[in-house]
This record gives structure tokens, C-alpha cells and sequence, in this order.
């Protein structure tokens, strides 16, 4: 009879685990990356890539090797290769795999314990069998899917917003490199004009046609414009190397060039008609938060299940004892008993009836609702102020290049005129160059703002400007029915 016990524990079991294992079959196969994928590709229009694999990794590495093979790299390329390189974002893809298992975990029935105890004092001998197993869990499972279908969810939404982050992230360093390189170039064409003026200066001072403080003039404009070029430059290297890290490329991937220039300013304005109910709809943040209420929505209905009775056990078993019987004439005769034992356990809510655990429930839940209430505000105000700085810094860049740069320029061309026909002196000339570098380097800061504050505009609508809510917060209600 023990035999046949322990066989029939032995098929029982796994029929009932196979049928849990079977409701995850789905999400085994592409371990939800699939729908991070199609998000992020609706959001960005680029390609995602979860490795895991020698041949994913190697297929990665020669799609970075192609994008990065033309000698300048473009904004949206330099997005790609972040997107297929930088690892800090393989962590968050990983982080869904994780949350599918735990969907996993919670769909396989816990497993029963066993245990088989022997005895015998003289003639009496018996063998007891038990399993025992948890029904709470048992009666608890649908609500535990639920609230572990929900983290699914929002692992996928995180790690799409991780995407849309890093996406950005790669945006503003592109633009800041490319803006840097600008200055940069602008300035070596003045340090040219510089040094062939000071040539002159000099050759003219040897003459005696150009006063000593005249030259010195030249000088000094040149040692300045030297010493701005070269910080310049600095400029431009470290705004690189902050584009080289996010996009996650060393060694001989270092090789490629941004442009020397940023785009001309766009001829027409990105148009919303109702930019704060766009960002609601779209933002992926919001969206998690809403899960978050969701889950411990779940969660509150878990307590509630389990408030009197959390902790339920059941036990079956056997018995079997051997007794002995001597007859008169001194043989012995042996008789098996058998017979069948159950148990119980519960915990009595004498102290603790549960209560507190509902209470706390119940102010997760609110807490969760008024951090969604303000985080919708915050998004319809994030969004107005991106939209805002948006038209603004188009207006005051345009402002620079049709208005302040052109002036400038007349200025400066005009004041050479008239100091080659020995009318203005150099003082004023190298003032009216200096005011026009000036003014050159600021349209050029003033375009690098606009197209910055586009990028802030793309994460204000669909995320990816700041950090997802932490994951800790997820603890709290995780496990509110095991409390």
C-alpha cells in the first residue's frame, strides 16, 4: 500500500504542473520582447535587439559596423547603434525576462512535502506515510496570475521607456557634438583671417606704416582667438566622448565623424492641437503608473481573500502496522493493519485578524492613485513647457540668423572699408570682429538650443526624459497575500 501511495503522488503532480507550464508556453518563446520591440519601433521607427545568444551578439556587431562605415555618422544612424550596442539597456530587457519567470513561478502549483517515519519496540512495528501540501496557494492562484500578468506589463513598458531614454539621451549628445564641431569650425576660419591679418600687421610695422600699439592689437586679437579655438575644441572632443559612451562603441568603432554643422533651422513647426491630452495618451510613464494602481488593485483583492485564513495545510497519509500474534503451540502469526490519516493546519486569527494587513492595503492603493493624479499633472505641464521652450528657441535662433548675424556682418565689412581708406582705426575694427564672433557663436548656441528642445518635446509627448517610478515600490504589495 506505501508503494502504490507514492506512485500515485508521482503522476498526479506533474499533470497538474504540465497544465501550468502550458498557460506560459507563449511567453517562454520570445520572453514578452516582442511587444517592447513593436512599441519602441512605433515610437522611434528603429530596430531593438534583446542578445542572448554568441550568433544575436555577432549579428548586432556587424549591423554597428555598418552603420558606423560612412565617414560622418547622422543623428538617427548614431541612434541605431545605441539602441543595438549599449549594454546598460540589454539590463532593462532583461528585467521582462525576469518578471515572465515569476508569471511562471506563480502558475506552478507549490510543491507537497513528504514524510515517512518508521518505529518498532519489541513486536510492534509500524510504517507511517504523509504528504502534505499548501491549499492556500492552491485557492490563491488565480489572483497571484493576475498581479503577476500586471508586473509583466509593466517590465515591458519600462524597458520601452528605458529605449525611448537612451534614444534621447544618444539625440542630445549627437546634437551637442555636432554643435560643438560647428563652433569649432567657424573658429578655425576666423583664426585664419586672424593670422593673416596679423602677417600684415606685422610686415606693416616693419615699415613703419603701422604703430607698435596697432600691432600689438593684432597680436593680442590672434593669442585670443587661438586660446578660444582651442577651448573650443576641448569642447567638441569631451561632447564626443559623451556620444561615444551612450552609444556604447570602443576600439576601432571610434573612427567615425559627426558633421561640422547642425542642421538648418526647419522651415515649418511640429503642430499639436492638443499637446497635453497627445502626452497622456502616449506617455509610456504614465501608462506603468496606471498598472502600478492596477496591481495593487489585485493585490487589495489578494488581502482581502486571505485576511482570516492566509496560512491553510492539508496532510494525508497511511498507516501501517505489523501485529504479532503467538499461538499456543509457539508459532507466530503476523497481520498487517492498515489505515488512513489526514490533517489540518490552519492559523487561528486570535491576535492578528488580519486588519492591519487590510488597512495597509488600502493606503498602497491610495497612495498609488494620488502618485498617478500628480504625475498627470506634471505630464500636462511638462508637456505645455516643452512645447512652449519648442517655439521660442525656433524664434530667437531665427532671430540670431536673419536678423543679429547678417547685422553684424554688415558692421564688420563696413568698418573695413573705411579702415583701409584710414577712417576707422584698428581698435574699432578688431572690436566689430570680436562683436561678430560673437554674435556667430551665439546663433550657432541658439540653433544648438532648438534642436534640443525638440528632443525635450519628442520625450515630454511619449517618455523617456525621465526615469520610470523605482521597482522597489513594487515590493511593498508584491507578496501582500503571503503577510
Amino acid at each position: 500500500m506505501k508503494r502504490s501511495l507514492l506512485i500515485s503522488g508521482v503522476i498526479t503532480l506533474p499533470l497538474l504542473i504540465s497544465g501550468c507550464v502550458s498557460a506560459t508556453e507563449d511567453f517562454e518563446t520570445d520572453l514578452g520582447f516582442a511587444s517592447v520591440s513593436s512599441q519602441t519601433a512605433q515610437r522611434l521607427g528603429k530596430e531593438t535587439v534583446w542578445i542572448q545568444s554568441q550568433a544575436q551578439a555577432k549579428s548586432a556587431q556587424e549591423r554597428v559596423a555598418r552603420l558606423l562605415k560612412p565617414k560622418y555618422v547622422g543623428v538617427d544612424a548614431a541612434i541605431q547603434v545605441a539602441l543595438l550596442n549599449n549594454k546598460s539597456l540589454q539590463t532593462s530587457y532583461a528585467d521582462v525576462g525576469l518578471s515572465v519567470a515569476d508569471l511562471w513561478q506563480e502558475g506552478l502549483l507549490q510543491n507537497p512535502s513528504l514524510s515517512v517515519g518508521y518505529s518498532g519496540i519489541g513486536i510492534a512495528r509500524s510504517v507511517e506515510g504523509l504528504i502534505a501540501a499548501n491549499l492556500m496557494r492552491l485557492l490563491t492562484r488565480e489572483r497571484r496570475l493576475d498581479v503577476a500578468e500586471v508586473r509583466v506589463l509593466q517590465a515591458q513598458l519600462r524597458a520601452v521607456d528605458a529605449t525611448l531614454a537612451l534614444a534621447m539621451e544618444t539625440r542630445r549628445a549627437w546634437i551637442d557634438a555636432a554643435s560643438a564641431w560647428e563652433a569649432v569650425s567657424y573658429l578655425n576660419r576666423a583664426k585664419v583671417a586672424a593670422d593673416a591679418a596679423a602677417e600684415l600687421a606685422l610686415e606693416l610695422g616693419k615699415t613703419g606704416a603701422l604703430p607698435k600699439v596697432d600691432q600689438a592689437r593684432e597680436q593680442a586679437f590672434y593669442a585670443e582667438l587661438t586660446a578660444q579655438t582651442a577651448e573650443a575644441r576641448l569642447a567638441a572632443k569631451l561632447a564626443k566622448e559623451r556620444l561615444y559612451k551612450v552609444m556604447g562603441v570602443w576600439g576601432q568603432n571610434l573612427k567615425f565623424e559627426v558633421p561640422n554643422a547642425l542642421p538648418p533651422l526647419p522651415g515649418s513647426l511640429k503642430s499639436y492641437k492638443a499637446i497635453e491630452a497627445e502626452a497622456l495618451r502616449n506617455r509610456v510613464d504614465l501608462q506603468v503608473a496606471r498598472l502600478e494602481l492596477e496591481a495593487l488593485a489585485r493585490s487589495y483583492g489578494l488581502t482581502t481573500a486571505t485576511r482570516y485564513l492566509s496560512d491553510l495545510e492539508i496532510s494525508a497519509g497511511i498507516s501501517v502496522e505489523e501485529e504479532i500474534e503467538e499461538a499456543e503451540d509457539g508459532s507466530e502469526t503476523s497481520t498487517n493493519v492498515v489505515s488512513g490519516s489526514g490533517e489540518i493546519g490552519l492559523e487561528i486569527p486570535i491576535f492578528d485578524s488580519g486588519q492591519a494587513r487590510l488597512r495597509k492595503a488600502e493606503f498602497q492603493y491610495l497612495k498609488a492613485a494620488n502618485q498617478l493624479a500628480a504625475k498627470a499633472v506634471d505630464i500636462r505641464s511638462d508637456a505645455r513647457a516643452a512645447f512652449q521652450a519648442y517655439r521660442g528657441r525656433h524664434d530667437i535662433a531665427r532671430h540670431y540668423r536673419s536678423n543679429v548675424v547678417p547685422i553684424r556682418t554688415t558692421i564688420e565689412e563696413e568698418a573695413l572699408l573705411t579702415y583701409n581708406g584710414m577712417i576707422t582705426n584698428t581698435f574699432d575694427l578688431l572690436a566689430n570682429t570680436r562683436r561678430k564672433i560673437a554674435a556667430i557663436l551665439a546663433s550657432v548656441d541658439a540653433k544648438r538650443e532648438f534642436y534640443l528642445a525638440d528632443a525635450d518635446l519628442m520625450a515630454a509627448v511619449y517618455g523617456g526624459g525621465e526615469s520610470t517610478p523605482d521597482a522597489d515600490a513594487e515590493t511593498e504589495i508584491a507578496d501582500a497575500g503571503d503577510e
